[in-house]
């Protein structure tokens, strides 16, 4: 068997991700069918690349040269993809905890009114970019910022953040909370794609303990159980409802940008028709003008 571009993904996804489970959420298979695609491409190369242990996965030698030039391998396979796709008629948008919250449906139903015969399709990405680097999608709605030259990104507005407690927590009796609420106790973070850091409270008020996860289901997850609190963006919110978690706005904490990005060197046809429509419903909500960076 020969060396495919599934086998770059999978490796690239393992390494991004740090676990095969990591990997398999970001990628939308299952653990196994990842753990057979790299061993696939250590067969295709007569090599491991790949360390594994109880605990962790790292990179051999032969595995960190590897990395390198399938990056490269998957940005030519995205660019490929893209020019494929450029008369294609609909958009995909990536996002990787909530696309535009609230505005998501008004903006699907306005781009499908003035666009006829082309529609938004919003595509979840567990990725730094939400999909934008893998060739997933078009454009991408981010919430943090990415230090990526290729990408142009537009600022669209903000959004308050809001904490989510289970709904047994005595904080979900409150009408809203501040930061200091949450010195003391743990806070789960998602350190790949999340919104919310240590650096965000000042000691010796502060969080006692954080729990790292991966995505938004494993986020609620843990918030339900009681065994975490959270901060995320407004978006999330309204998105992503769920029994047994209560959100609550956090009215000291500072607000979310919301950027949208594509390729600099490639931007999809009518970017600038949908960043208007998207910045046309943040702009009912906030006074920030759009700029580029």
């Amino acid at each position: 068997m020969g060396l495919e571009v599934r086998h770059l993904r999978a490796l690239l996804a393992v390494v991004e991700a740090g676990t095969f489970t990591g990997a398999a959420e970001a990628l939308g298979l299952s653990q196994a069918s990842v753990s057979r695609t790299v061993a696939a491409l250590e067969r295709a190369l007569g090599a491991r690349v790949l360390q594994r242990t109880t605990r962790e996965v790292s990179l051999t030698a032969i595995g960190a040269r590897v990395v390198g030039h399938a990056r490269r391998v998957l940005e030519e396979v995205a660019a490929i993809e893209r020019a494929a796709d450029e008369t294609r008629g609909d958009v995909r948008i990536g996002y990787t905890w909530a696309a535009l919250g609230r505005h998501t449906t008004a903006v699907q139903r306005r781009w499908s009114e003035s666009h006829p015969g082309s529609a938004l399709v919003f595509v979840q990405s567990i990725t730094p970019t939400a999909g934008l680097a893998e060739g997933a999608t078009d454009v991408s709605v981010l919430r943090r910022p990415v230090d990526d030259a290729r990408l142009r990104s537009v600022l669209l507005g903000v959004e308050r953040r809001y904490a989510a407690v289970a709904a047994d927590d005595p904080l979900a009796r409150r009408r809203s909370v501040s930061l200091n609420d949450f010195a003391g106790r743990t806070v789960a973070l998602d350190s790949l794609t999340g919104t919310t850091t240590e650096e965000m409270w000042t000691p010796p008020v502060a969080p006692a303990a954080t729990r790292s996860v991966r995505g938004v289901d494993e986020w609620l997850t843990v918030i339900a159980a009681g065994q975490a609190l959270g901060i995320t963006a407004e978006a999330t919110a309204s998105q992503h409802p769920r029994p047994g978690v209560v959100y609550r706005p956090v009215r000291d904490a500072p607000p979310v940008p919301v950027w949208l990005a594509w390729w600099a060197d490639s931007p999809p046809p009518n970017v600038e028709a949908l960043l208007q429509l998207m910045y046309g419903q943040y702009a009912r909500n906030t006074r920030d003008t759009p700029r580029g960076r």
